[in-house]
């Protein structure tokens, strides 16, 4: 597997990374029963495959996908780049909040270094903006992680362009992790892609396959378990399911064209966007993950990247991405 790297060489954040990660979200979190035996598997097979990027956040589970991938990766731990994530807060009297204080932030890492089984983190991210809290304080605090030696790089997900660069002015950002794919491409008119080639940050998609529905194995919501995050997503209902459904279609048919599977050629025109970008699809199944792999020697051409363009301009997918966007690019 080729290597890309995020950051920048010339402010000494510049992370080496495979091309493609692998996000473990679904491993313990929102995809339905956990299968530890098949995530130990595809985790494995990611090593053997040259996969050396492996994402993870303390929400998931919560707790259990840090101890998961800890325990998967013990052994090996300075062959590979371990990222994580802090922000969803969970309570004592139960239910989330998202915090960025900087005694949250301080104690999170710690928390996360034992539950990877780890003495340092490659890279932290900021995994919601906490509207109470002024970004420099959680940075500085997050500044103060990579001082101790706690952590290596840093980054933020789902941010605006303006709070990344207030972000990047107390400690350089290495990363940025948003959606994108063909149905999410908001990222490309807010700014945000916008900022991170201006300061040098490497950009890092998740559901690079819209959550599964670009893959074309998804035709009804009975398909999924009753625990699947997706039953209440709106892109999954209704007459939005039926309009993306088709869109899906009519991929499937430039795929056919083509020789490969819908999901590989959403995660090649994801690929294709930039050498700055590095896609972590996710998956349980090492069946997909060999398919995911594949799709990184899948090499478009103009007139490829044109006919994908008329099937999915920006804005094109029908309903929001989530129901309540009130923590997303602010």
């Amino acid at each position: 597997m080729h290597t890309r790297s995020l950051g920048s060489a010339l402010l000494g954040t510049s992370l080496l990374v495979s091309e493609q990660g692998l996000g473990c979200m679904g491993m313990t979190h929102s995809y339905g029963a956990a299968d530890e035996t098949e995530s130990h598997s595809t985790i494995r097979l990611a090593l053997d495959r040259g996969i050396t990027f492996f994402d993870t956040a303390d929400i998931y589970g919560p707790s259990t996908g840090e101890e998961l991938l800890g325990d998967a990766l013990a052994g090996i731990r300075d062959e590979v780049v371990i990222a994580t994530k802090f922000g969803h807060e969970v309570m004592e009297a139960g239910g989330i909040r998202i915090s960025g204080s900087a005694d949250y932030v301080r104690a999170a890492c710690d928390a996360s270094l034992a539950r990877l089984k780890t003495d340092r983190i490659d890279l932290l991210y900021q995994h919601r903006v906490d509207l109470t809290v002024p970004i420099e304080e959680t940075w500085g605090a997050m500044h103060g992680l990579v001082e101790a030696g706690k952590v290596r790089h840093l980054g933020i997900c789902e941010a605006a362009a303006a709070t990344i660069r207030r972000a990047h002015a107390i400690h350089p950002v290495t990363a940025i992790q948003s959606e994108y794919s063909l149905w999410t491409r908001d990222v490309e008119g807010n700014g945000v892609l916008a900022i991170a080639r201006e300061l040098g940050i490497g950009f890092v998609p998740f559901s690079p396959m819209g959550r599964g529905m670009l893959s074309g194995e998804i035709t009804d919501l009975d398909e999924l378990s009753a625990t699947d995050h997706r039953r209440g997503n709106p892109r999954f209902q209704g007459d939005n399911l039926a309009e993306n459904l088709e869109l899906v279609h009519r991929l499937a048919v430039i795929a056919s064209e083509l020789g490969v599977l819908p999901a590989q050629l959403a995660l090649a025109w994801v690929m294709a966007q930039g050498a700055d970008i590095v896609p972590i699809p996710g998956t349980t199944r090492t069946a997909h993950l060999e398919q995911n792999i594949a799709a990184g020697d899948i090499v478009l051409s103009p007139d490829d990247l044109a006919a994908i363009e008329a099937v999915f301009p920006p804005g094109v997918a029908a309903g929001p991405r989530y129901r309540d966007m009130t923590n997303i690019h602010v």
